[in-house]
């Protein structure tokens, strides 16, 4: 094009205009955005003690009640998606309350969802029919399209932190809810069923699955934390996640959710790790004892209930002083699935 930098510019610019009336676009306007070298995530890193959530959790606490509200939570929003719900690009978290003699009423959604337990013993969630009791540290899990309810019959305030796949239903615009006519949905089974009838390695005979998500709905931290102890007694510790673990489904050996994946890992005292990074944007949990994790040039104190990100592609290493339990959850299983996953070590 012979002809002054100037005037191709100009004649760029008009042709960009004439052809925005009919919602086109130029390519190599938006390329190097579209299709990156690396990951760029907009999500940035965050955390949230858990002494500054309590209290204003408390305090919703007394301004509206668990039925009222259909689920009393305060969402952990990542300040980079302002006004969206989201704690990354894809999931969302949030902190639920249940009161003494409260009720959480039934529904069910197209959204996958897992409840980590943070305070409280003895209240329970019942999906499906049956009834998990829960304790601080244990991983309780809700199917997509699963009736669910929460209830308490204990003296004292429980909490928990949700997880659920929301942005990914959003995504694809396949987000659907029911409530149940009743708060409380029909008992079916006993308490402990399913962990009795699919946790002991063996399955029904006649067995079919009901969904993607593990017939193991409720993963009690008694159980993993005695895994993750054997684990360290007799595996070498690895440089960037001391012992890591995750969460399956025990009829695939999969993952125990079709869209998020669920961890448990211990820093061995004096851990010190290397830096590792990959493509999923991960949620971390104190669950024991303390510790320090780099995020990118950020550095954030944790402990118990303390809750962090950890963007898409950004370095974090952990360290710790005392013997530390982290849970976490990703997208990571949805990466896998799509061939997309991937993770760098030094």
């Amino acid at each position: 094009m012979n002809m002054p930098a100037e005037n191709i510019a100009r004649l760029r610019e008009s042709f960009y205009k004439r052809i925005s009336s009919r919602h086109l676009k130029p390519l190599w306007e938006v390329l190097h955005s579209l299709v990156p070298e690396c990951p760029q995530p907009k999500c940035v890193p965050v955390l949230w003690k858990y002494a500054d959530l309590r209290g204003p959790l408390l305090e919703a606490g007394e301004l509206i009640s668990a039925k009222e509200a259909t689920r009393r939570v305060l969402i952990l929003e990542n300040p980079a998606f302002a006004g969206e719900s989201k704690i990354t690009n894809s999931l969302y978290a949030g902190v639920q309350l249940l009161n003494p003699g409260e009720v959480a009423p039934a529904h069910r959604h197209t959204q996958s969802a897992l409840r980590f337990v943070l305070e409280g013993a003895g209240a329970f969630t019942a999906v499906d029919g049956e009834r998990a009791y829960m304790q601080p540290g244990d991983l309780i899990l809700t199917p997509s399209w699963t009736y669910h309810d929460h209830g308490s019959e204990i003296a004292e305030p429980v909490m928990w932190l949700d997880g659920l796949d929301i942005p990914i239903l959003q995504l694809f615009d396949a987000g659907f809810c029911e409530n149940l006519a009743e708060d409380q949905q029909q008992l079916a089974r006993p308490a402990g069923d399913a962990l009795a009838r699919y946790g002991a390695n063996m399955l029904p005979v006649d067995y079919k699955p009901k969904s993607l998500t593990s017939p193991v709905f409720a993963y009690p931290y008694a159980r993993s934390r005695e895994a993750l102890e054997k684990l360290s007694k007799g595996s070498p510790v690895d440089a960037c996640h001391g012992f890591k673990m995750r969460f399956i489904n025990p009829a695939t050996g999969g993952h125990a959710m079709p869209t998020i994946a669920t961890f448990m890992q211990l820093l061995p005292k004096g851990f010190r790790g290397n830096a590792y990074r990959s493509t999923d944007a991960t949620v971390f949990v104190g669950v024991e004892g303390k510790g320090r994790s780099r995020v990118g040039d950020q550095t954030f104190e944790w402990g118990p209930r303390d809750i962090f990100v950890v963007p898409s592609w950004m370095p974090c290493t952990h360290e710790t002083d005392e013997t530390s339990v982290l849970f976490s959850y990703s997208d990571r299983v949805v990466q896998e699935q799509l061939g997309l996953w991937r993770e760098s070590r030094p």
